[in-house]
């Protein structure tokens, strides 16, 4: 009896030691979180630089030009439009920096499935919620609002209530891993801190994103071992070609169905979200090097990717 009291005084003390850690890590998350609004829609964002930089979800503003942002004190500032990629499901406003509390960057290179995170929002600006879960799939291709295709996303199994879109995804430290986007089948998708980074320069550069097309459809493969080692090839995942659209860039340049795509520009094309960064804006509308492997001999086909729409 007094081995069982003893057992269940270090649970209690274990849970609690729990409960106040993940209380400590949303109270500390907290002030870099804000509120988006556009009159028609809100959402969550994340104070993302000291020059004023908040980013969140292109599909809560839409194509607004100055949506309100609510700041974690409760102070409202009108926003201008940075950028949008919606690409990626992400735009990037900014405002004026007095009272913004950037959020601490990690990286999702090294997240591992079953690590633990917790999700915030602040789609009214009254404060603060969030919801905790592990990681169920890291780096992965996964679908986004709209059905937009998000290619490297960290997917979770905290639960994104409305509002949530464009609210940050934390580490237990406390750093930033992803953007919020979408929730599918009991699945919270956000995109990755790392993709974040790219998009943001982008947009502060351009003001919007570009993405390139080849009009086919492709599936990660592992390439055998006698395959991966032939002269010209040097690697072990390529991108099998399931179908082709007539009229395409790819259909142009000769890719046919059952090729397997090595590179673009030189980009070796491991998977989908290698050849999504090589189908980048300064590729549309030139011509690169399309590498492809077809019955065991490496071909290079020019290839001129047409924007792709959003």
């Amino acid at each position: 009896m007094i081995q069982d009291t003893v057992k269940g005084s270090g649970g209690e003390r274990l849970l609690q030691s729990f409960s106040e850690a993940v209380t400590e890590l949303a109270e500390r998350v907290s002030p870099s979180v804000v509120s988006v609004g556009t009159g028609e829609r809100s959402g969550s964002g994340v104070a993302w630089s000291g020059e004023g930089i908040v980013v969140t979800a292109s599909h809560v503003v839409g194509r607004s030009a100055s949506p309100t942002v609510t700041l974690s004190g409760g102070r409202k500032a009108q926003a201008s439009l940075v950028g949008l990629d919606p690409y990626l499901d992400v735009a990037a406003l900014r405002v004026d920096s007095d009272g913004l509390s950037p959020l601490a960057r990690g990286t999702a290179e090294g997240v591992r499935v079953g690590q633990f995170v917790l999700a915030l929002a602040n789609a009214t600006g009254n404060g603060v919620s969030a919801t905790s879960g592990i990681v169920t799939g890291a780096r992965r291709s996964a679908r986004g609002f709209w059905g937009v295709r998000i290619d490297d996303a960290v997917v979770t199994d905290a639960r994104l209530n409305p509002g949530y879109s464009g609210g940050p995804l934390v580490d237990s430290s406390g750093r930033l891993l992803g953007l919020n986007v979408a929730y599918f089948a009991g699945r919270g998708v956000a995109v990755s801190v790392d993709s974040l980074e790219e998009a943001v320069a982008r947009m502060s550069k351009d003001g919007g994103a570009k993405r390139g097309r080849l009009g086919v459809v492709v599936e990660p493969i592992e390439l055998p071992q006698g395959v991966s080692r032939l002269p010209g090839v040097d690697q072990d995942e390529a991108l099998l070609v399931k179908s082709v659209e007539p009229g395409s860039p790819a259909r142009d340049s000769g890719v046919a169905l059952g090729d397997i795509i090595l590179s673009l520009g030189g980009t070796k094309a491991t998977d989908e979200y290698s050849l999504y960064r090589a189908l980048g804006g300064d590729v549309v509308g030139k011509g690169v090097a399309l590498r492809i492997l077809r019955a065991e001999k490496v071909a290079e086909l020019q290839v001129t990717p047409r924007e792709a729409e959003a």
